[in-house]
């Protein structure tokens, strides 16, 4: 008998991007899901298109870009944001509408102002109509756990009959355990089955209590064939079911869930490490499966037992999940055929243009570090070339005088697109202030810096440095960028100058948050 085929339904685009601070450009949606197609991923949901005309344009243009899985548009169900998803699927090869409304009272009551009636026949009328603009059609009622059980069948009958063709269970809050939630998705399977055999039956869980890929494969236990994810578990609140663990711990423990998967895990670490670098949200190092220490092994006992045989303490393979293992070693005198032959080993398919600004950058670090590991190449090559923007300023070089009975004071020289050379200089209450006050005069502009976080990406005295920060202008745009040198106060300068870029080529209708475009049209999602 042939194990069924469990779907992966990537959310990191629509919810994942709904994480506090988080912010993505267009070209950075495109590349997150580029690699989501190599991935292998069966459904990305690429926006909420009603939402601002950023959004829009995204789901348009990954909708226009990536062919082979089914692309997905969330509407609430209201005509006008199932209009805006018909509009942004136009051109998918394979697209589909995702509706939601609520199933729990205190949702009804409280958001929506609904009666339950009132919402039963929203939903049939949405699905209905999304129906005339595709064949793929997802319905969702939000907060399962805490909705009335009959209430839910009635509601999930009813969407079915209207012609959805997956129905997709979702614990909003987080609120429900394995046992309970397994329950629910037997029940309501049981009931559509009733109606439409054909079909599909999706979880989606949130990790409030720490429980989200227990839920999830909770419910694959209980019949459902589609999990809703996002890569490193990102999402609203604590996040969602992390894509990485769900999927490995289908295949890890294929003998108890007897489950298959498209998904071609060696791409696993580099799509983690890709939306770590555009998210500026730091993969913790204990993360299973993608973490730092996922494969690390620092006890005696433990490193005895993978030097004699790995199986003793590694139920996964490093190299199944794309984890680099190579201990290659470039440095200063390597030529542009061995940067090549790593990068692409590594996963990176660059351009000339973006090949020549890696090859760059891997000079200027050989020349401050005498071995360059993998690591450092990913942070450079995913800080520098995959995540830039379009250069509007470029920093030339700084100057930093600083001590313990010196006010520190920085003088930077950018040089604008046009070629200009600017030179500023500014004191501040530390070195790392002391240059952005100096970009911000040199730029003419002020910027308020959200976040800042620095990490060694390995270690060592002259370990690469990798600073991420997040700006916002004095309209609300925010962006995020990323640096990497061996140099702290570099990292933290090119980390400044590519967040100033990305604010600047973001558009005007864009600014406060990535919701901005429709009053009232950010409600908790699924």
């Amino acid at each position: 008998m042939t194990e069924p085929v469990v779907r992966i339904f990537d959310t990191t685009l629509r919810d994942g991007e709904q994480s506090p601070g988080v912010g993505l450009s267009l070209e950075e949606k495109l590349e997150i899901a580029r690699q989501l197609e190599r991935l292998g991923v069966d459904i990305i949901e690429a926006g909420f298109p009603v939402t601002s005309p950023g959004d829009m344009a995204a789901v348009q243009a990954i909708a226009a870009t990536v062919r082979t899985p089914v692309i997905c548009g969330l509407a609430r169900t209201r005509r006008g944001d199932i209009d805006a998803a018909a509009r942004g699927l136009e051109r998918a090869a394979h697209p589909r509408i995702h509706t939601f409304t609520s199933g729990s009272r205190v949702h009804l009551e409280h958001m929506l102002r609904m009666t339950e009636e009132q919402a039963l026949a929203a939903a049939v009328d949405a699905v209905g109509y999304a129906r005339g603009f595709v064949d793929d059609v997802e319905f969702s009622a939000q907060d399962v756990a805490r909705s009335d059980p009959a209430f839910l069948t009635r509601l999930y009958v009813a969407a079915v009959e209207a012609g959805a063709t997956t129905i997709n269970i979702p614990d909003t809050v987080g609120y429900t355990t394995p046992a309970e939630f397994a329950g629910i998705v037997r029940a309501l399977r049981e009931a559509v089955h009733g109606v439409n055999p054909a079909v599909v039956i999706s979880v989606h869980t949130h990790d409030d209590l720490g429980l989200a890929v227990a839920n999830a494969l909770a419910g694959v236990g209980a019949g459902a064939t589609q999990i809703e994810c996002a890569v490193n578990g990102i999402g609203e609140r604590a996040g969602n079911c992390a894509l990485e663990e769900v999927v490995m711990a289908l295949l890890t423990r294929r003998d108890h869930y007897g489950r298959r998967l498209q998904v071609r895990t060696e791409e696993l670490y580099r799509t983690s490490q890709l939306v770590s670098k555009l998210t500026g949200m730091v993969v913790q190092p204990n993360k299973a499966v993608v973490g730092a220490n996922a494969f690390a092994h620092e006890a005696g006992i433990h490193q005895d037992g993978v030097l004699k045989e790995r199986t003793t303490y590694e139920i996964m393979r490093p190299e199944d999940v794309g984890v680099p293992e190579s201990r290659l070693v470039l440095g200063k005198h390597s030529g542009r055929h061995a940067l090549r032959e790593r990068l692409t080993a590594l996963g990176f398919r660059l351009g000339d243009a973006e090949f020549e600004r890696a090859f760059t950058r891997f000079k200027e670090l050989a020349d401050k570090k005498r071995g360059i590991a993998d690591a450092d190449l990913a942070a450079i090559v995913q800080s520098e070339v995959v995540a830039a923007a379009p250069e509007i300023w470029r920093l030339q070089y700084f100057h930093v005088t600083a001590g313990t009975e010196t006010v520190p004071t920085a003088t930077v020289r950018v040089l604008r697109r046009d070629g200009e050379a600017v030179l500023e200089s500014a004191t501040g209450d530390g070195p790392v202030d002391a240059v952005y006050r100096a970009i911000d005069r040199a730029v003419g502009q002020g910027f308020v810096l959200a976040d800042y976080a620095l990490r060694a990406v390995t270690g060592g005295q002259d370990a690469v440095g990798e600073v991420t920060v997040r700006l916002a202008d004095a309209s609300g745009r925010t962006a995020t960028a990323m640096g990497a040198s061996t140099d702290v106060l570099e990292a933290s300068a090119r980390a400044y100058v590519a967040a100033v870029n990305k604010v600047l080529a973001l558009p005007e209708a864009a600014a406060g948050t990535v919701y901005a475009g429709a009053a009232g049209a950010r409600e908790p999602a699924v």
